[in-house]
């Protein structure tokens, strides 16, 4: 069996999104006897001081982290000496896996293109689409970036998207679709409390949309909101709740007791800028699914639809704060329906989105690669 290495800039023992998803993959991979390397950087997500051993073996895998720079994501050009420095390391260490099928990941942006310049053996798991996302978000990107993307997918023997919105965006050629996943520890826990809360877990970054939210928050005292996480829109919300009596937040959950701090609420906020659909998958809507909570979309497109398809939550438009509201207080009121919704979301996850789905998939998409 040919060897496969990941590539991404962050691995085990981060906690990361992506870390997370690549880090199961590869842990699976390896216990059922595949040859499983992976190149990530010495640093964390959240600490970019860190100097995490160079050469480990975990779980049966070879893992190699490269030296790069440790600005961190704070400073803009920081961040961009960050990506350099790591794929002028990570095409060195890829140069010397060129026999394995090299799967790169899209931390940093355009490790396809790193990967593309070593060998022909590449799978391509795109997270989320580059440039298209910064332009999203208003951040100018030479137009050169997506001809060197392009390249590096009609390279590729295999790219790997999450969703059909994302392979309609990157219209690459031997595109595969495959939805990510959440923890195999995550389950639903039984549900305290009288008073009906509504979490939002993870990252509140800037492709999240949050006025829609506040907004909510302020119509319905009677509903406790609960933020756990960090990002870059937190000081804002924070901001912006910080009159209001229902309001809490909490730090990022640790992966071990993810399902107790989502189990803990009665829904879960999940919510992405219309111009960016189809270019992110939030990760968290499959740990929603997984622990049986209703879905409370703020957004258009193919999550939306999802949402209302499958009866498994509330999907509004961006700004429509009444209709938020209204969605909230028919679940705060019938709870049996929101436990329904709960269930079917989990049903819909274990036949679509389940880590054990998942991982057979892929094992049939790294054997196609090998052939």
């Amino acid at each position: 069996m040919r060897r496969v290495v990941f590539v991404n800039r962050y691995f085990h023992p981060d906690h990361s999104a992506t870390s997370q998803m690549v880090t199961d993959l590869a842990f699976h991979l390896a216990k059922r006897g595949w040859d499983i390397g992976a190149i990530a950087s010495r640093q964390r997500y959240d600490d970019a001081t860190a100097e995490l051993p160079a050469h480990e073996r975990t779980e049966g895998v070879d893992i190699t982290r490269v030296w790069s720079s440790k600005f961190g994501r704070g400073w803009l050009p920081g961040r961009a000496i960050d990506y350099l420095t790591f794929y002028w390391s990570a095409f060195r260490a890829m140069r010397r896996e060129r026999d394995a099928i090299l799967v790169a990941m899209t931390d940093p942006p355009l490790l396809s293109a790193v990967a593309a310049l070593t060998s022909y053996r590449v799978v391509n798991w795109s997270q989320d689409v580059f440039p298209e996302v910064a332009t999203a978000l208003g951040v100018r990107a030479p137009g050169v970036l997506r001809g060197v993307r392009d390249w590096s997918l009609r390279r590729a023997k295999t790219n790997v998207v999450l969703s059909d919105g994302m392979a309609k965006r990157l219209a690459a050629p031997r595109t595969i679709v495959q939805h990510n996943w959440a923890d195999a520890a995550l389950a639903p826990h039984p549900r305290a409390g009288e008073r009906f809360t509504v979490a939002y877990s993870g990252n509140l970054g800037r492709a999240h949309e949050f006025d829609t939210i506040v907004g909510a928050i302020r119509a319905l005292p009677e509903v406790d909101f609960v933020f756990t996480g960090g990002g870059a829109q937190l000081a804002a919300v924070r901001e912006a709740t910080r009159d209001l009596p229902n309001v809490a937040f909490r730090p990022y959950a640790p992966r071990e007791e993810l399902s107790k701090s989502l189990s803990a609420s009665d829904a879960h906020f999940v919510t992405l800028q219309p111009s960016l659909d189809g270019l992110i998958v939030p990760s968290k809507f499959y740990g929603i699914l997984a622990v049986a909570r209703p879905v409370l979309c703020i957004g258009a497109g193919e999550l939306a639809e999802m949402v209302r398809e499958y009866r498994i939550g509330v999907a509004v438009a961006p700004g429509a704060v009444d209709a938020l509201v209204d969605g909230i207080r028919t679940l705060a009121n019938d709870r049996e329906e929101a436990v329904a919704m709960g269930r079917r979301g989990r049903e819909l996850y274990e036949k679509r989105f389940a880590p054990d789905v998942a991982m057979a998939n892929w094992e049939r998409i790294l054997s196609e690669a090998s052939a």
